[in-house]
This record gives structure tokens, C-alpha cells and sequence, in this order.
């Protein structure tokens, strides 16, 4: 099938596993298809089980393998989900948050990095450097994922920005750590950096590129904006922002991610406040919601039929079933070790651990980072946990992080 083909069929697939969630499941859209569209590849499975002869498994698997989800994500829908997700962060907020949030998305992304794939290689046998390259793409928390559930939790404001926030920020982190630990795990692969020089040049030039990038692209953004005042027109501009500034990242060999969360956050709080009328902002912000939506629901489902991309083993299972804890308790470290350390300095409230613990949901970028590995031994077992990893975190937590929020996260703000 051709782009527009699959682009159409994804969108049909979205719209009817949503209508099924929103009559008999009546769970929250994003997972209500996951789950929808999980249980239809299970049940085509399970029928190719019972009537082989049919090859309906075979059939749907090259499909599903012909959609390329790295590289729709990677290089296409993850910068408009990033600018879509950055724009409702306002600079205000992140800057009375900034300490917490830069510690949980630099060093906590190194810290479950490190947790996962010390873990990992003990428990399965792999090469360490290989186990943490598991743990670079793991690690991070998915901002899909975790902006789609701080609508349903009404969190207080303080905890809702360091979760946005670190959310935002550790997904381009996370990527650029992949990028260097893939460089050194796999040196023959020419299309990463190899070597500790190489790979030291790689994370500076891919994260302080890309944050100069987004900034640059957004402040020249905004400054034409200030000069129209045509709705329409500055939607598109909008769009044309997140789309041609996202491709020229990957151009240039900057963090994409980064570009466009900074220059997400830059139209979302300076461009908004002075280079937008009152209707254009209306119209910005409902384009982009729709725009979030829609992509969110055909990413949830792109990750239920990626169930035919893994080869599934006992072992593997169990392994991906043990990788399921380590990513909790290596979420959990990266959420309590910036807390404990600024403790002394800055009052935080007894829920925050917890909630950022559980609510730091995984999600399509980690299954995307998995497919993009090269080819070895080792990429089935960690593409089969990474899976299993993101389908519990969406759906059991996703599920239950908005009443345990409720429990515990609506105390009076605090700094």
C-alpha cells in the first residue's frame, strides 16, 4: 500500500476501534483503542492458530511491518505530538519548576538507564552495553502518554508542570542518550556515533542543537506572526513550524525532540500572549487539541497491532515480564533521587513520588526506538520486553494513576 493507502486505513481503524471503546468500553479514548486494537490482533492470532491454511496472521504481519512505525513516529508524528504537548506548558509555570524538572529529565534518565540495564544484562545475559541501550529507550516517560492522563487527573498546578514538564524534556534526552549508547554498543552501525569522543561530540550537538534550533525557528516564528492577523493563516504557520522545523532538525543532525518541545513552548507562551489575537488563539489551541487527539489515537493503535512484530518465547515473556519491574523500580529512583536531593532546599508534598512514579507512563517512542535497532541477536528480547513494558505502564497504569492522583495529589500547591 502506498503512504496515503495505510494514512487512510490507520484513520478508518482509529475512528472505529474509538466508536467501539466509547459504546461498550467507555475507557479513555487513547487506551480505549489500544486495548480495542491489542484484542483484535490477539483474536486474528489466535484464528490463524485455528485455521492456519487461511495465513490471515501472515497477511496482516506484512501490513503492519510495511507501516514503518520508527519511522512514522521517529521522523513524522512525534514532532507534532511534541509541539502539540508543549504548547499547553506555559514558561511561567516550567521556570518555578525548573530545577526538579531538569534533574528527573538529565540525571533521572541516567539513573534508570543505568538501573534497567545493570538489571537487564544480570537477569538475561546480555552485554551490558547492549542491556543499556534497553534502558536508554525505556527510561524515558512518554509525553503522549502522560499529558493524555493529566487531562482526566486534575492535578494542582505545581505537580501537573513537573510532570508536563520532565515529561517534555526527557523524551529528547532519553532519545540522545539512545543515540550515543547505540554508537557504542553497536560501533559498525554507521548510522550512529561510535567511540567516547564521538559520542560526547553526538549528545552536545544533538541536544544543545536542537534546544538553539527550536528557539531560533520559534522566535522567527513568532516575530512574522506579529505582523499578521489572519487565523487561518497563523494556524498554518503553526503547523508549517512544527512539520518543516522538525525535518530541517534532522537535517542538520540536531535533536529533533528538542527543537520541537523549545519551540512548542516558545509559541506557546510568548507567541500566544504577543503575537496572537484573541481569535487566533482560540483557533491555535483547538487545531492543535484536534490535531493531539487525533494523532494520539492512531498512535495507541499502531502500538496494539505491533503485537505482530515480536517473536514471543517463554523466555522472552519472562524476561519481559521482569523488565516490567525493573522499569518501575528505576522510575521509581528517578523520581526519588532529584526529590531527596533538593528536599533540604525546597518543599515538596508527600504525594509527588508516588504519583510521578506511577504516572510516568512509557509509550510509542520507546517502541519506536526498539524497531530502529540494527539487526542482532539480542533486538528480538528487546523489542518483546519494550512491548510488554509500554502495553502494562498504558494500560494498567494509565488506567489507575488518575484516582491514585486524586488520593494524593490535590493537597494545597506547593513550591
Amino acid at each position: 500500500m502506498n503512504i496515503l493507502q495505510v494514512t487512510a486505513l490507520l484513520i478508518v481503524l482509529a475512528g472505529a476501534f474509538g466508536a467501539v471503546n466509547y459504546l461498550f468500553l467507555r475507557l479513555p479514548a487513547a487506551i480505549g483503542i489500544l486495548i480495542v486494537a491489542l484484542g483484535a490482533s490477539l483474536a486474528v492470532m489466535g484464528l490463524d492458530r485455528l485455521a492456519p491454511g487461511l495465513g490471515v496472521a501472515a497477511t496482516v504481519r506484512a501490513q503492519v511491518e510495511g507501516i514503518a512505525f520508527s519511522r512514522a513516529l521517529l521522523e513524522g508524528m512525534l514532532g507534532l505530538l511534541l509541539f502539540a504537548g508543549a504548547l499547553h506548558v506555559k514558561l511561567e509555570d516550567l521556570r518555578a519548576q525548573w530545577l526538579p524538572v531538569l534533574l528527573m529529565a538529565t540525571i533521572g534518565v541516567g539513573l534508570s538507564t543505568a538501573v534497567v540495564g545493570v538489571g537487564f544484562s544480570w537477569l538475561t545475559g546480555m552485554p551490558l552495553l547492549v542491556a543499556l541501550v534497553f534502558g536508554a529507550l525505556i527510561s524515558p516517560t512518554d509525553p503522549v502518554a502522560v499529558l493524555g492522563v493529566l487531562r482526566e487527573a486534575n492535578l494542582r498546578k505545581t505537580l501537573e508542570t513537573k510532570i508536563a514538564g520532565e515529561s517534555l524534556f526527557n523524551d529528547g534526552v532519553g532519545y540522545v542518550v539512545f543515540l550515543v549508547l547505540v554508537g557504542l554498543a553497536f560501533p559498525g552501525d554507521e548510522a550512529h556515533a561510535s567511540g567516547l569522543s564521538g559520542a560526547a561530540t553526538l549528545f552536545l550537538r544533538e541536544a544543545l542543537g536542537g534546544a538553539i534550533l527550536g528557539i531560533a525557528a520559534g522566535w522567527l516564528t513568532f516575530r512574522v506572526m506579529r505582523l499578521i492577523d489572519d487565523y487561518s493563516l497563523e494556524v498554518l504557520i503553526t503547523l508549517g513550524l512544527a512539520f518543516g522545523g522538525y525535518e530541517l532538525a534532522v537535517a542538520l543532525g540536531v535533536s529533533a525532540p528538542i527543537m520541537a518541545v523549545c519551540a512548542g513552548l516558545f509559541i506557546g507562551d510568548v507567541g500566544t500572549r504577543h503575537g496572537m489575537s484573541e481569535e487566533t488563539r482560540k483557533y491555535v489551541a483547538a487545531f492543535w487539541q484536534m490535531v493531539d487527539e487525533i494523532l494520539n489515537a492512531v498512535l495507541f493503535l499502531m502500538i496494539g497491532v505491533e503485537v505482530f512484530a515480536l517473536a514471543f518465547s517463554l523466555d522472552a515473556l519472562g524476561a519481559g515480564a521482569a523488565a516490567i519491574g525493573l522499569a518501575l523500580g528505576a522510575r521509581l529512583t528517578a523520581v526519588a533521587v532529584p526529590v531527596l536531593i533538593l528536599r533540604p532546599f525546597k518543599e515538596f508534598s508527600p504525594g509527588v513520588i508516588p504519583i510521578m512514579t506511577w504516572g510516568g507512563l512509557k509509550g510509542g517512542i520507546s517502541v519506536a526506538l526498539a524497531l530502529s535497532l540494527p539487526e542482532g541477536d539480542w533486538k528480538p528480547l528487546i523489542l518483546t520486553a519494550t512491548y510488554l513494558v509500554v502495553v502494562f505502564s498504558i494500560i494498567v497504569q494509565g488506567l489507575t494513576v488518575a484516582p491514585l492522583a486524586r488520593r494524593l495529589g490535590r493537597e494545597p500547591d506547593l513550591m
